[in-house]
């Protein structure tokens, strides 16, 4: 009888401990973005790695998002404790330069650099459409509203004069494909690492060419006024029936965390999605992140890190 009751009593110290880990992890929130986008398959891919899952000190749960301005809110705030943002924007927060927004989000640390976000304006091969100038009078798909994709399209189109002479769509990449292959639009506008499943789409209905945006920034001096974009080249035949390379300009999307965000917990989960089972699982979830190494770390981030981060890239030699 009293081994019984011992058994009996060993089971429930057993299952009141697995109880109490399992109300003791932290849920983490992740920001991600718009069905579609890079930015929620990130924040997914994070989420369902297994080592992760595994944790009995947190549990990271992926939400969608409108993308990179809502996120950087939502972080500085705490109702998201990471997410996915542009260096660019990340900065222009920190420094209170977000448009018609003076407040300075400091909370926001950098954690990581995961891929570089190239513009991209689709148009239709036969429309005519060279230059985004040749935009006005025309229906436009500018990224959902709160989003990195419509924030830095709109600084572009304004900067080139053509912001408030097209009829603006602010919608996701997805709804934007399917209006452009439907004719109820004349372009669309995509600031996300190729190949995109959007453009894609739209050149399965459509012939479709990219517009040199590079040509236009260039021209339009943009790169002096913004010195965080630089030059990329999206190769030719990325896309279907888009066979020569087509200038861009990109900012970094960055893994941004609230400044509060345990240390130890950020360095963890570091650790595990930088192994290279880590670095393979995100690979496989989309090409886009087959560019992220430890050595590409602290790449294009010019803002402070969190010191989870700043402690893991030191820990390996890629940040002074």
């Amino acid at each position: 009888m009293k081994k019984q009751l011992l058994i009996v009593v060993f089971i429930a110290v057993l299952a009141m401990a697995f109880s109490q880990s399992a109300i003791g992890a932290e849920r983490l929130i992740f920001g991600g973005g718009p069905a579609g986008g890079v930015f929620q398959v990130f924040a997914n891919a994070v989420q369902v790695f297994d080592p992760i899952k595994a944790s009995t000190t947190y549990k990271i749960q992926a939400q969608s998002s409108a993308g990179d301005v809502e996120n950087i809110r939502k972080t500085e705030s705490g109702k998201v404790h990471m997410a996915v943002a542009y260096s660019g924007s990340v900065w222009n927060a920190r420094n209170g330069k977000l448009k018609n927004d003076a407040n300075k989000y400091e909370n926001v640390m950098a954690v990581a650099w995961l891929y570089g976000a190239p513009a991209q304006l689709v148009v239709r091969k036969d429309s005519g459409i060279k230059s985004v100038k040749d935009l006005a009078g025309k229906k436009v798909g500018v990224g959902t509203a709160g989003s990195g994709a419509f924030a830095n399209c709109e600084l572009f189109f304004t900067h080139m004069g053509v912001w408030d002479k097209i009829e603006r769509n602010a919608v996701g990449y997805d709804d934007a494909a399917n209006y452009f292959g439907n004719n109820q639009l004349d372009a669309f506008w995509l600031f996300v690492g190729y190949p995109s499943g959007a453009v894609m789409m739209a050149a399965q209905t459509n012939d479709i060419a990219l517009i040199n945006l590079d040509a236009d920034a260039e021209a339009g001096g943009f790169y002096k006024a913004y010195p965080y974009f630089s030059k990329v080249t999206i190769p030719a035949n990325t896309y279907k029936g888009v066979d020569q390379d087509t200038p861009s300009f990109e900012d970094s999307a960055i893994w941004v965390a609230n400044a509060k965000v345990s240390a130890d917990m950020v360095y963890d989960i570091l650790s595990k999605m930088f192994s290279d089972e880590g670095l393979a699982h995100l690979a496989q979830q989309k090409k886009t992140f087959a560019g992220m190494k430890v050595s590409t770390g602290p790449n294009g981030i010019v803002t402070p890190f969190h010191p989870g981060a700043e402690k893991f890239w030191k820990e390996k030699g890629v940040l002074k």
